[in-house]
C-alpha cells in the first residue's frame, strides 16, 4: 500500500477544478525528456478517458526515441504550430504545468501561458517551486513527476482509468528520470507503483529497448566521438566533463535525444564521483550533471548554472560561450574537492 503523500487540500482543489472544466491543456518544459513527456501523455490519456478534451503542448520537439509513446504524435509543438498552441492556451479552462517549477522553463510558451485566464495547476518534483499557478503539488522527494502523477490520479480515484497506454507513459517517465532505476530509486513506494503498472499490461523490457536501444549510426558515432575526443577527466577532483559544440553536433546530424544518458557514462569509472555534460544550443549552453553517493550536483547547478534538480541528477543553463562555460566549471573544482574531503 502506498504511503500518503499529496495534501488533501490540494486534491480537493484539483478535483473541483476537474469537475468544472472541459478543455484542458498540459504543458511541460523546453527540451522535454522522458519524465516530461511520460507524465504529460499519461495524464492526458486518463483525463481523455473521463471525457475531457485534452491537448499536450511542448515548447519544442520531443526526442525521437519517445515518439513511440501513445499520444506522442498528437503533441502540439509550439515552435511548429505557434498560433494553434496559443489559441489552445487562450481557450483552455484548466492548464497543467508538469515537470517544471518556473514559468521560464517553458521558454516562448510563457507569455501565452501567463495570459490565459484558465486555472493553473503545477505537478512537479523539483526544488523551489515558483508562484505562477493556482494549485501547487510539489514534492521534490519523489523521484519523478510521472510517479507523482500516478499518486495524484490514485488520490483522485482515477486509478481504474489508467489503462495500458497511460501506464506505459508513466512507467517511461519513472524509468528515464532514475536512469533505469539506478539513482534516486531507493523509495519502496517506487516498486509498488511499478508493480501496479505491470498489472496494467505494460512490457517494461520492450519500453526499455525502445527508449535506449533506438540508435542510429550517427548517434553511435557522435557518442563515440564525445567519449574518445571530448571527455576530460579531472583525477584530483574525481570529476569528468564532456563538451559538444553546435558544429560538432551538426557534423553528426544531431537530433534531440542523441546525447541522452551520455552524461552518465563517466560515472562507470569507479573513481569518478560527478560528471557534467555541456551541449551548445543556439543561444545558450545546456548543462547536465550526474553524481554518485552524497555528492550534490543540484547545488552546483543552482549556484553556478541557473538550474537545479536532485542530489544525483540535475541540470541548468549557461548563457555565454562554450569556453566560458568550461571556465566556470573549472572554477568550481576547488568547491567540489572541499566537499569530497569533508566526507572522508
Amino acid at each position: 500500500m502506498l504511503s500518503r503523500l499529496v495534501d488533501e487540500k490540494n486534491i480537493k482543489e484539483l478535483r473541483k477544478l476537474l469537475e468544472n472544466c472541459e478543455k484542458i491543456v498540459i504543458t511541460c518544459h523546453i527540451a522535454p525528456d522522458g519524465d516530461a513527456i511520460g507524465s504529460s501523455l499519461g495524464l492526458a490519456n486518463v483525463l481523455g478517458a473521463v471525457g475531457k478534451t485534452v491537448k499536450v503542448i511542448t515548447p519544442d520537439m520531443p526526442p525521437r526515441n519517445l515518439m513511440f509513446l501513445p499520444g506522442a504524435k498528437d503533441i502540439v509543438v509550439y515552435t511548429k504550430y505557434t498560433e494553434f498552441a496559443e489559441n489552445l492556451l487562450r481557450d483552455a479552462d484548466l492548464i497543467f504545468a508538469l515537470d517544471y517549477n518556473d514559468i521560464k522553463r517553458i521558454d516562448r510558451v510563457a507569455d501565452a501561458f501567463a495570459a490565459s485566464r484558465a486555472s493553473k495547476v503545477m505537478i512537479d518534483h523539483h526544488l523551489f517551486p515558483g508562484d505562477f499557478v493556482d494549485v501547487k503539488i510539489s514534492h521534490p522527494e519523489v523521484s519523478s513527476t510521472s510517479m507523482l502523477i500516478f499518486r495524484v490520479l490514485c488520490r483522485l480515484e482515477l486509478f481504474p482509468y489508467i489503462d495500458k497506454d497511460a501506464a506505459a507513459c508513466i512507467y517511461t517517465g519513472m524509468m528515464t528520470d532514475t536512469g533505469n532505476f539506478s539513482y534516486n530509486s531507493n523509495d519502496p513506494d517506487l516498486y509498488i507503483v511499478i508493480s501496479e503498472l505491470l498489472k496494467k499490461g505494460i512490457n517494461k523490457d520492450a519500453i526499455y529497448s525502445k527508449v535506449y536501444n533506438s540508435n542510429t549510426p550517427d548517434r553511435l558515432r557522435l557518442n563515440g566521438y564525445a567519449i574518445n575526443q571530448k571527455m576530460k577527466i579531472y583525477d584530483e577532483y574525481h570529476g569528468a566533463l564532456i563538451t559538444l559544440t553546435r558544429d560538432e553536433l551538426n557534423s553528426y546530424h544531431y537530433q534531440k535525444g542523441d546525447t541522452e544518458s551520455l552524461v552518465n557514462t563517466p560515472l562507470s569509472v569507479p573513481d569518478i564521483v560527478f560528471s557534467f555534460f555541456l551541449r551548445e544550443e543556439s543561444d545558450y549552453i545546456k548543462v547536465s550533471a550526474r553524481s554518485k553517493g552524497d555528492f550534490p550536483v543540484n547545488k552546483l547547478c543552482e549556484e553556478h548554472f541557473n538550474g537545479g534538480g536532485h542530489k544525483n541528477a540535475a541540470g541548468g543553463e549557461f548563457y555565454g560561450t562554450m569556453e566560458e562555460a568550461v571556465a566556470r566549471f573549472e572554477e568550481i573544482m576547488p568547491q567540489c574537492r572541499a566537499f569530497l574531503e569533508s566526507q572522508k
